[in-house]
């Protein structure tokens, strides 16, 4: 199997224009450009489902891609733990409380910390776990408004985080209308890749670490 593993590897999916920052160092401690594409592509997937937040951990995210041709290999090297997509609705209070936990142990470096799409929110490194996260804001329409605790919003997650991985156990115990059979989510990214090339890697201000 040597020779067609390595030919479906080295396939070309896409054109970067910069390197895509994956490190676990940036990834499990603040916004990261390869964050923003995962969470983005999950996002991009399942938006005509009435899903408006994605949330992946940094843990999962396991390299950088380099500037140039972006290979099958190198989407698997970031991805590489075969986890699928998963989609349920979660009330806002869980979802903030999901962000807490998010947060909670980054002095050990802890994989659980959380990519976004379609949320912003504000971190203090320095507060007490639990009580790190404000400034939680979801999209509407055009506009950036406040998470209202009682409503209901469908979220996207990869089935790991949805089974209560990383601590998410909120995911797993509150979430109403799951679906954890999703495609792949390397798949779904170099689908998006495709889609949007060449990629041009970026942060935007969606997780504000305070104190720096």
């Amino acid at each position: 199997l040597a020779g067609p593993i390595d030919e479906f590897r080295n396939e070309p999916v896409a054109e970067t224009s910069g390197m895509i920052e994956g490190d676990r160092s940036v990834c499990r401690q603040r916004e990261c450009p390869m964050g923003n594409l995962v969470a983005d592509a999950m996002l991009a997937r399942v938006a005509d489902q009435g899903v408006t937040i994605a949330i992946q951990n940094g843990g999962g995210l396991r390299a950088s891609i380099d500037e140039g041709t972006i290979t099958m290999g190198e989407v698997y090297t970031v991805l590489p733990f075969q986890n699928t997509l998963a989609t349920f609705q979660l009330s806002g209070a869980d979802i903030v409380a999901s962000l807490e936990n998010g947060v909670s142990q980054l002095e050990d470096g802890a994989g659980r910390f959380a990519q976004v799409a379609g949320l912003h929110y504000t971190f203090d490194p320095a507060a007490e776990a639990g009580s790190r996260v404000s400034d939680v804001m979801v999209q509407s329409g055009e506009e950036w408004v406040p998470i209202e605790p009682e409503t209901i919003y469908g979220v996207v997650t990869n089935d790991y985080m949805r089974n209560g991985g990383d601590g998410y156990r909120l995911f797993r115990d509150n979430a109403q209308n799951a679906y954890d059979f999703g495609p792949d989510l390397a798949e779904v990214l170099a689908a998006y890749l495709q889609e949007n090339a060449p990629y041009a890697p970026y942060t935007d201000g969606r997780i504000t670490r305070l104190g720096e």
